[in-house]
């Protein structure tokens, strides 16, 4: 396991489970980012983080280019004061176990799982970098009973 996810607090892989719309950031070619919303799963015990995706997107396109094993990229997710974002080395996988495997994690995070689609394939990355702020108090709002 990277120490950059097994040194988080349990806070920090709690809030990696909660529903929360994430971005993914990959880099363009020219180095310019390119960031999208995205659903995001954190497989901690195996430090990665996993995207289904089509394969003719604009993000799998901007990983491909990449030279193996070199394509940097983020994900973030932010709710009120608490965020956390996760950085590493992005590879595309689409064999059938590993879009299987990474439909059901989206089921679970978020409730619902995705119609089928022969065009679907798994964004992996490999976290090497994760930082946030979690272990904030949301403020009282008037519709929370302040």
């Amino acid at each position: 396991m990277p120490s950059e996810i097994s040194s988080q607090t349990p806070e920090h892989s709690a809030f990696w489970s909660e529903y929360h719309l994430c971005t993914l950031t990959t880099l363009r070619p020219d180095g310019s980012p390119h960031v999208v919303p995205v659903g995001v799963t954190l497989d901690a015990d195996k430090g990665v983080a996993r995207v289904i995706t089509r394969k003719s997107s604009k993000k799998v396109a901007n990983i491909q280019a990449s030279r193996p094993g070199e394509a940097r990229v983020a994900v973030c997710q932010v709710d009120g004061g608490r965020w956390a974002t996760l950085e590493g080395t992005a590879e595309v996988l689409t064999d059938a176990t590993a879009v299987d495997d990474a439909v059901a994690r989206y089921a679970d995070r978020y409730g619902r799982t995705p119609a089928p689609d022969p065009e679907r394939v798994v964004i992996e990355i490999t976290i090497d970098r994760a930082m946030g702020l979690v272990n904030v108090v949301r403020p009282k709002t008037a519709s929370t009973g302040a």
